[in-house]
C-alpha cells in the first residue's frame, strides 16, 4: 500500500464524504433527522437568518441559532450506514453534541400515537455499529442529552416516554413486518414478543449507530422521535404538526445544553 494511498484513506476517515458545500467550522450542536425535508421544518423554527446547504445525494443541512444558541441540522438519510458517513463528517468539523430527531413506531400499549419517545439506549440491530465494537458494548445516550430532552418536554408540555428502543437495519422484516407475497420469517414473531416483553418502546433505524459512535469518540448524543405508528393497534398518525413538535423538542434540548455549557 503506497504512502499516498494511506494518506488519502486517512483523509477520508477524518473528513468524511458529505459535501464540500459545508463550512469547515460548524456549531457544536446538531440535530440529525433522517429525512432531508425535515431540515426546512427545523430551520423555520429557529431564529431568522438560518443558512441552508444542499449536500450530495439530495441530503441537506442548515446552520443558524435557536433562542440565540448556535445550532445546526444535517439529515443522515435512512439507516446506520448512511448515518455513519454524516456523523463522521460532522465530528471531524467540530460538532460534538447530537440529537437524532425522527418518527417511530411503538410496540407498547401505554404509548399513544403523537407521543414523544426519548430513547436512553437502543438494541443494536443496526448492523453498522457491529463493525465498530463488540456486540456487548451498549448503545447508550449521554445522560445530559437525555436529561435535556426530558426537561424540554416538560417545558413544552409534550407527553413523553423514556426507555430503550430497537434500531433495525431493515424497515420490513427487521421490524417484524410482513412483506411481499406475505413473506414473514417465523423468528420475527418471537423477536417482536421478546422485545415487547422486555419493555422495548419502539422501532427505528438510526439511533444505535449514532449513540454507539458518539460514545466511542467521546461525544454526546441522544434521541427523540414522535410516534406515528402503533404496531399493536395498526393506528397511523397523519398529522404534520406532530413532526414539528419533535423538531422543536430537539432544538429546545440543544438550547438547554448550550446554555448550561456556557455557564
Amino acid at each position: 500500500m503506497s504512502e499516498e494511498f494511506k494518506r488519502q484513506e486517512q483523509k477520508a476517515s477524518e473528513i468524511g464524504h458529505v459535501e464540500k458545500n459545508l463550512p469547515d467550522e460548524l456549531p457544536r450542536y446538531f440535530l440529525l433527522p433522517g429525512d432531508p425535508n425535515r431540515i426546512d421544518v427545523m430551520s423555520a423554527q429557529w431564529d431568522p437568518g438560518a443558512v441552508s446547504y444542499d449536500l450530495a445525494r439530495r441530503e441537506r443541512a442548515a446552520v443558524g441559532t435557536f433562542k440565540g444558541s448556535p445550532i445546526g441540522a444535517c439529515d443522515t438519510g435512512m439507516g446506520g450506514g448512511s448515518a455513519e458517513i454524516y456523523l463522521t463528517d460532522l465530528i471531524a468539523r467540530g460538532a460534538d453534541t447530537f440529537i437524532r430527531v425522527g418518527t417511530t413506531g411503538t410496540i407498547q400499549e401505554k404509548v399513544k400515537v403523537g407521543d414523544i419517545i426519548i430513547n436512553d439506549a437502543s438494541v443494536r440491530l443496526d448492523g453498522t455499529s457491529d463493525l465498530y465494537v463488540m456486540k456487548e458494548f451498549p448503545a447508550a445516550a449521554h445522560y445530559l442529552v437525555t436529561a435535556a430532552l426530558v426537561e424540554a418536554c416538560e417545558n413544552l408540555g409534550f407527553r413523553y416516554h423514556v426507555g430503550t428502543g430497537c434500531t433495525c437495519a431493515s424497515f420490513y422484516t427487521g421490524q417484524c413486518r410482513t412483506t411481499i407475497n406475505g413473506y414473514r420469517p417465523s423468528y420475527t414473531d418471537r423477536m417482536f414478543d421478546d422485545l415487547k416483553q422486555a419493555g422495548v418502546l419502539n422501532f427505528e433505524m438510526e439511533a444505535a449507530t449514532i449513540l454507539t459512535m458518539a460514545r466511542i469518540f467521546g461525544k454526546r448524543a441522544g434521541m427523540c422521535a414522535v410516534v406515528v405508528a402503533h404496531r399493536l393497534t395498526g393506528e397511523w398518525l397523519e398529522d404534520p404538526e406532530a413532526e414539528k413538535r419533535a423538531c422543536l423538542l430537539g432544538a429546545e434540548a440543544l438550547h438547554i445544553l448550550a446554555e448550561r455549557d456556557g455557564a
